[in-house]
C-alpha cells in the first residue's frame, strides 16, 4: 500500500512514543496542536506566546497549555520575571510632564496614593509611568493590579502592611507577560487566583501545618499540586508517606511522590489505593515478614486501645 503522507521537504519534528500515547488518550486536539507548535520551536518559547501563530484567543490557548501541563508534557509556568533592565529610566521631568499632560495619569496616581495610604515619591510615580507607558497597561488595569498586591500583602502579613512599588512593578511585568491588559482579563485572573488561595488552608491542614499562611516557597508547591489536580486528601497521603520515610515533612520528597503519581495518572485517594500498590516481595521470608508486620500492628492497636 502506498504511503498516504506527502513529504514537504521541511525540517521535521520528532514525537516520542510516550508523548503520542498521552496525547491520543487525552483526545484534546488543541493540546496536540499546541504541542506540535512547541516542538517546531524546539520548546524555546512560552506556550502562550504562540496564540497569534495559532490564531487562538487567550481562553483557548490557556486551556491547551493546562492540558499539556496535566499530561506532564510542558513544565509548570516559570516564576514571574524581574523587571527588565532595559526599561526606560524616567526622570523627574518625565514624571512632571505626564502628570501635567494626562488627567487620567493624575487620577491613577491619586487613586494609588489613597490605596497605599501614602504620598508617592517621584521614583514611585515613575514606576506607575513605566507600567502604563512602557508596558502599555491601561490605567484601570494598573489600579486593579495595585489593589491585588495590597490584598495579597494584607493576607500574608496582616492589616496595615502595604506592598512596595518594586513589588507592584514586578507583578505588573508578570501580568504583561500573561497578556492581562483589560479589565475583563484582570477580573478573570483575580477570580482564579482567589479560588486557588481559598484552597490553601485546606492543603496546609492536610499537611498538619495548622492554619498559618504558607511561606512563598511552600505556596509554590501547593499551587503546583493544585494545578496537577491533587485534592488535599491525596496530598495528605503523600505527606504521610514522606514522614514515614524521612521522619519529617520534606517538601521536595513529598513533591517527588506526587509527581510520580501524576505521571501515572493517579490523583484521587481511590486511584492511589488501586494503582500505587507496592510490589509483592517473593519468597517464604517475605511472607514471614508480612506475618510479623501484621502481628506487630495488631499488638500496637491493642495496646493503644487499652491505654498501655
Amino acid at each position: 500500500m502506498a504511503g498516504c503522507l506527502i513529504e514537504t521537504g521541511d525540517e521535521g519534528v520528532t514525537l516520542s512514543g510516550g508523548a503520542v500515547k498521552r496525547l491520543l488518550e487525552k483526545g484534546d486536539g488543541d493540546a496536540a496542536l499546541l504541542y506540535l507548535a512547541l516542538l517546531r520551536r524546539r520548546g524555546a518559547v512560552a506556550p502562550r506566546s504562540l496564540a497569534g501563530e495559532l490564531r487562538w484567543d487567550r481562553e483557548r490557548i490557556e486551556g491547551a497549555e493546562a492540558a499539556l501541563r496535566q499530561l506532564g508534557l510542558v513544565a509548570a509556568a516559570e516564576p514571574p520575571p524581574e523587571p527588565a533592565e532595559e526599561k526606560p529610566d524616567y526622570q523627574r521631568a518625565d514624571v512632571a510632564e505626564r502628570l501635567e499632560r494626562s488627567a487620567e495619569f493624575r487620577a491613577l496616581t491619586d487613586q494609588v496614593e489613597r490605596k497605599l495610604g501614602k504620598r508617592l515619591t517621584t521614583p514611585d510615580v515613575a514606576v506607575l509611568l513605566g507600567l502604563t507607558d512602557y508596558l502599555g497597561l491601561p490605567a484601570d488595569v494598573v489600579y486593579l493590579l495595585v489593589c491585588h498586591c495590597v490584598e495579597r500583602v494584607r493576607r500574608r502579613s496582616g492589616e496595615g502592611r502595604r506592598p512596595g512599588m518594586k513589588q507592584i512593578e514586578k507583578e505588573g511585568y508578570a501580568w504583561a507577560r500573561l497578556g492581562i491588559d483589560t479589565q475583563a482579563a484582570a477580573a478573570e485572573y483575580l477570580r482564579k487566583y482567589a479560588q486557588r488561595q481559598d484552597l490553601l488552608p485546606r492543603y496546609m491542614r492536610a499537611l498538619g501545618l495548622g492554619d498559618r499562611f504558607p511561606s512563598p516557597s511552600e505556596e509554590k508547591y501547593l499551587l503546583a499540586w493544585q494545578e496537577m489536580g491533587f485534592p488535599p486528601e491525596t496530598v495528605a497521603i503523600a505527606c504521610d508517606k514522606t514522614i514515614l520515610k524521612c521522619h519529617e515533612l520534606k517538601w521536595a520528597y513529598c513533591n517527588g511522590i506526587l509527581r510520580r503519581w501524576h505521571e501515572a495518572g493517579l490523583h484521587t485517594e481511590a486511584e492511589i489505593r488501586a494503582g500505587d500498590r507496592p510490589a509483592a516481595r517473593p519468597g517464604p521470608a517475605a511472607a514471614a515478614a508480612d506475618v510479623q508486620d501484621v502481628a506487630w500492628m495488631k499488638k500496637y492497636i491493642d495496646q493503644r486501645d487499652k491505654g498501655v
